[in-house]
């Protein structure tokens, strides 16, 4: 087997690089100065490494600053990571929505884009509902598709690590879909996929409720409730992907399924929304008595879910989203009950991200497969470019 030698020119290039454009990250501008005493690099190699990441595409001259025109002598030069060297996409494919985001390589939002669907839309027509959407995007924001670095995809089901779709009840003819594969086709570039509470999840660990909380539990009450989980900091997806589908425990004796749990009739709720669940929600704040016995089966049924993932993970925090998130009066209930069930109860918060949750989560994946590219020691492809 090969030994990766200390001396190698070739790889002390490439960690030298991955340091100092880690040092550019996140910061407007820097000098050549101020990188050498952040890298601990001698001036010389700081140099050769600008030259090169600018021949990239990674790092541009960043223009000279008014205080530094005034100053005697020649201004001192300032580098920026030129995260407009690329873009990002974040894709929420659900059954009533596709909603997307483009950002450049920084994460930054550049714009976005939702469109209704039928939720009843074959899968043919979904994907090209999806392709649609993403040109539109595009097209407005005045990006080529060729300058996309990856896209990130957050859909309901069970997905398997290579992007395909191993269960899904809630999109007509997913199941057994190679998602990954089918939208790598159309976008040429990775496209990284993953269950819709999992992207939510990263979502609200990166700029939502759970920023700065390692031990999450992010639960999307919908037609088919799903959660998923952070546990120090990285995503929980089990073995096969399955972690979190909360939705499937009315399978061991508690048939009843969310559109009888809060049907006011007897009769299952149709169509079973968000508008149909605010309706009955907002009656049993009046006092109506069948509104508020169909609340209390929702929240009986959406605590003993969560308490179920409480008790086993033990997360430090419970953020609620789907449903939940836009709809007054869960979360006071939610606190009192887990309290009877765990025994040591978590904090509760609804999701501060909302309808974006699912996209913005799909989007960082898509920063995180890039970032892994820019900071590993082998990225050479990818500078290639």
């Amino acid at each position: 087997m090969g030994r990766l030698s200390g001396g190698d020119p070739s790889l002390l290039r490439r960690i030298n690089s991955a340091v100092v454009l880690h040092a550019l990250r996140g910061e407007p501008a820097v000098s050549l100065t101020e990188l050498v005493q952040t890298t601990g690099l001698s001036r010389p190699t700081v140099e050769g490494v600008i030259e090169g990441l600018a021949e990239s595409g990674l790092v541009v001259e960043a223009p000279q600053e008014p205080a530094d025109a005034r100053k005697q002598g020649r201004p001192a030069r300032r580098f920026r990571f030129h995260a407009e060297a690329g873009h990002l996409l974040g894709v929420e494919i659900g059954a009533r929505q596709i909603r997307a985001l483009l950002s450049d390589l920084s994460g930054r939002v550049l714009g976005s884009l939702t469109h209704d669907v039928a939720d009843a839309l074959p899968a043919e027509e979904r994907l090209e509902r999806v392709r649609g959407t993403v040109a539109e995007l595009l097209r407005k924001a005045g990006v080529a598709r060729s300058t996309l670095w990856a896209v990130g995809v957050g859909s309901p089901g069970i997905v398997e690590t290579d992007g395909a779709v191993r269960l899904s009840t809630a999109l007509p003819g997913w199941t057994g879909l190679p998602l990954g594969e089918r939208l790598r086709r159309s976008f040429r570039c990775p496209v990284l996929v993953e269950n819709d509470a999992n992207a939510a999840a990263v979502a609200e660990h990166w700029k939502g409720a759970a920023v700065g909380t390692d031990d999450v539990v992010f639960v999307l009450a919908g037609l088919s409730p799903g959660a998923g989980s952070l546990i120090g900091g990285r995503l929980h997806r089990g073995f096969g992907g399955a972690a979190g589908e909360i939705g499937a425990l009315h399978l061991l004796g508690r048939e009843a399924r969310p559109e009888r749990l809060l049907s006011t009739t007897g009769t299952p709720l149709h169509p079973l929304d968000e508008s149909a669940v605010a309706e009955v929600f907002a009656l049993a704040r009046s006092g109506d008595v069948q509104a508020r016995e169909a609340f209390d089966r929702f929240l009986q049924r959406l605590v003993h879910d969560v308490a179920a993932l409480v008790q086993a993970i033990d997360p430090e925090l419970v953020v609620i989203g789907g449903w939940a998130a836009g709809l007054d009066g869960v979360l006071e209930p939610l606190r009192t009950e887990l309290a009877r069930y765990c025994l040591r109860p978590p904090e509760v918060a609804l999701s501060a991200l909302g309808h974006e949750a699912v996209a913005t989560g799909a989007l960082r994946l898509a920063l995180d497969h890039v970032e892994e590219q820019l900071f590993a020691v082998a990225r050479t492809s990818l500078l290639g470019r």
